[in-house]
């Protein structure tokens, strides 16, 4: 097996020797486990939060070990009832091109006529963390104005695609012409780009002159503010990610904090693992992907000797949609 492992803890934004592409010999299966040949594997701003050796929701990394992360793989081997050779199941042994895992720690992907890849994307857990911080954190409504932040990302661009099939205005934010033609295509009534040089917090206040209802949160930093700022009366936030900071001790201002007491806001932080109930996920969506609408965009790294690269170019806007590697 080849795999993946943190040589060094990042200090700051990780650097490419920062990483470590080692080799270790996978053991012979017991009874209940599978032996998994990775085909995708998933990238996302949340391991940047377990490279640093602290307490959090999930443990750090450890150095010389391999690294976990979402994966979609084949069962090449099998010593586990239910599922066979062949069977194509997502799991965490991610970072690495095999694994052997006990059954209980995979999942057959669900026969939703969708390519296997979307299970680390949209039908995944950036599609849940969209689904459940948006209509149960923020109980989104018909009517409300929705602002998102990394809007062209794979958790935001999925939040813009619900909110607007759930009949709400959407204001995206995204960097650069691009993505903000591609946010717009999907649906958002208004995209703000954050590189336009114009601060977030103007271009918000000309985007949403009422102010807005919910603010999905994947940034932090000045889009907080900006949220902030322009929050109508019982305002709800899902604070889902804050990329802005994590490669940076820099605290979010928080400079308009004081209208949330007016305006009585509520802002709630949120773990996708929270949420169990993924039959209603999946019936849901795919019920919304059957109406046409719902599209996904991916960028995709070829090779496991890219994934370092394909995670560093996450905190440099490098992607469209969900970031993937393909083995």
């Amino acid at each position: 097996m080849k795999a993946w492992t943190l040589a060094n803890r990042p200090q700051g934004m990780p650097k490419p020797q920062d990483f470590a592409l080692i080799e270790q010999a996978l053991p012979e299966l017991a009874e209940g486990q599978v032996r998994v040949a990775n085909r995708w594997l998933s990238v996302d701003p949340y391991m940047r939060g377990r490279m640093n050796d602290v307490k959090s929701y999930v443990p750090p990394f450890q150095l010389g070990e391999p690294m976990q992360g979402g994966a979609i793989g084949e069962v090449v081997e099998s010593r586990a009832d239910g599922l066979a050779v062949g069977t194509l199941v997502s799991h965490m042994a991610g970072w690495r091109d095999e694994a052997v895992i006990p059954a209980s720690q995979v999942q057959p992907l669900p026969d939703l006529s969708v390519d296997p890849q979307a299970f680390l994307g949209q039908f995944g857990m950036p599609g849940m963390t969209a689904y459940y911080g948006l209509l149960r954190i923020a109980e989104a409504k018909p009517g409300d104005t929705v602002f998102v932040s990394a809007a062209a990302g794979a958790v935001g661009s999925t939040v813009v695609q619900i909110a607007k099939a759930k009949g709400m205005t959407v204001i995206g934010s995204a960097g650069g012409a691009d993505k903000g033609e591609w946010v717009r295509s999907l649906g958002a009534d208004k995209v703000i780009d954050y590189k336009a040089g114009k601060p977030v917090v103007e271009a918000l206040g000309e985007a949403a002159p009422d102010g807005i209802d919910v603010y999905f949160d994947n940034v932090g930093g000045d889009h907080l503010d900006a949220a902030l700022a322009h929050a109508r009366p019982g305002a709800r936030f899902a604070i889902c990610g804050m990329i802005d900071v994590y490669n940076d001790a820099k605290p979010t201002s928080l400079k308009y904090f004081a209208r949330l007491i007016g305006n009585r806001v509520r802002i709630q932080g949120f773990i996708v693992s929270d949420f169990k109930d993924q039959e209603g996920f999946y019936r849901d969506m795919a019920a919304m992907l059957g109406e046409g609408k719902l599209q996904r965009e991916e960028t995709v790294f070829e090779g496991l000797d890219r994934m370092p690269e394909a995670f560093l170019a996450l905190f440099s806007g490098g992607n469209k949609g969900k970031m993937l590697v393909k083995l």
